[in-house]
């Protein structure tokens, strides 16, 4: 009772929508012509001006629900009482059967307390009520009856709105998790090569002045396209902000990573046909090799050359990367946020990675996907 006294209000409940409208004017319209038409009407002026009254109250039964209940069930509540008073036994009219949709909303959008004061005020106006026109217990346990049926479909409706909702954040923070190791990929890959741009522009700079600048110009620009990056994927991870995203790389993409200098070489050989993969895996390919290549740059010893190949063969894809400098023993070990990512990449596409030392020197990063994605 506690948890659900603390429940808050549904989120998202709109004000007012065009079917609102709908609803009062029909109801107003058919009580008007029920107290106007039917025969043996109890206090038929006043029914009739109770019925049409209060039709209007459904219009705000999402933002104030509680408010509604009270003001439509009191308004049983009174009528009941007049008939056990010394009143005719049955006051209103069969419409106000639309005093249904406030319980329903009361549940659907109120807070767990506006739900309990709520449905306590709509128990004793219809216990009320089955007093002044006693019919039976069949009579007693389907009026109750109908009125549980109304509550709990507001709450089946706000359990799979509330699971809907929770599904939806968790699929965002997922989303945003994937953002997150792709904002390590870029970053990493960019530095790193900036780092290898300083130290080739810094063991040139006294001979070749001309070299050292160059160099500068390389890390200026490798720099001006970090930040680009960097700010374009922060701004979709931030709450609220546009989300203008550029198109993921693919492997198309992959010439943009082979360069002759400085060392190491970078060397990229592709297959043709590669224009009918699937976005998941031609993203997956781009972000395997870039990142296979800024271990290359950040831990190879006197690397001078760098392969990415990528073959395609009945229905599978085979993506290898391989360096030829000395292996530091640290990379062995120390798997960190990158190595771990990939591995998790290439599973969530049913394939496999393995990353090691090749058997002629260096080392090898060796990943294996299906073309088509696991449906």
């Amino acid at each position: 009772m506690s948890s659900l006294w603390a429940e808050p209000r549904a989120t998202d409940a709109p004000e007012r929508v065009s079917r609102d409208w709908v609803l009062v004017g029909v109801s107003m319209v058919a009580a008007l012509l029920e107290g106007v038409l039917r025969d043996e009407v109890a206090w038929r002026p006043f029914a009739t001006i109770v019925a049409v009254g209060l039709a209007p109250v459904l219009l705000w039964r999402r933002t104030r629900p509680l408010t509604c209940v009270v003001v439509a069930f009191g308004t049983a509540l009174a009528l009941g009482l007049a008939s056990l008073l010394g009143g005719p036994p049955r006051v209103g009219l069969d419409t106000m059967i639309y005093l249904l949709v406030f319980v329903y909303a009361l549940v659907r959008w109120g807070s767990g307390r506006e739900m309990v004061i709520g449905l306590v005020v709509v128990a004793v106006a219809a216990g009320i009520g089955t007093a002044a026109d006693y019919t039976g217990p069949a009579g007693v346990i389907g009026g109750f009856a109908v009125l549980a049926a109304a509550a709990a479909d507001g709450a089946a409706f706000r359990y799979r709105a509330e699971s809907w909702r929770r599904a939806l954040d968790q699929s965002r923070s997922q989303e945003r998790v994937a953002l997150a190791r792709e904002l390590h990929d870029i970053v990493a890959h960019h530095v790193s090569a900036i780092a290898v741009q300083a130290q080739a522009g810094r063991a040139v700079a006294g001979q070749r002045p001309e070299a050292a600048l160059e160099a500068l110009v390389a890390i200026e620009g490798e720099a001006s396209r970090t930040l680009a990056e960097m700010r374009a994927m922060v701004r979709v991870l931030r709450d609220g902000a546009p989300a203008e995203r550029a198109p993921r790389p693919g492997v198309a993409d992959l010439v943009s990573l082979a360069r002759r200098a400085p060392v190491p070489v970078v060397d990229v050989e592709l297959p043709d046909g590669l224009d009918e993969l699937p976005p998941q895996v031609d993203a997956a390919v781009y972000r395997l090799a870039q990142e296979a290549l800024t271990n290359a740059l950040r831990h190879a010893r006197n690397a001078s050359r760098v392969e990415i190949r990528v073959v395609t063969d009945a229905g599978r894809l085979r993506l290898r990367v391989t360096d030829d400098g000395r292996t530091d023993p640290a990379r062995s070990v120390n798997h960190g946020f990158g190595l771990l990512g990939m591995t998790e990449r290439v599973q969530l596409l049913g394939g496999t990675l393995r990353a090691g030392p090749a058997p002629g020197g260096g080392w090898a990063v060796d990943a294996d996907m299906p073309t088509e994605v696991r449906r």
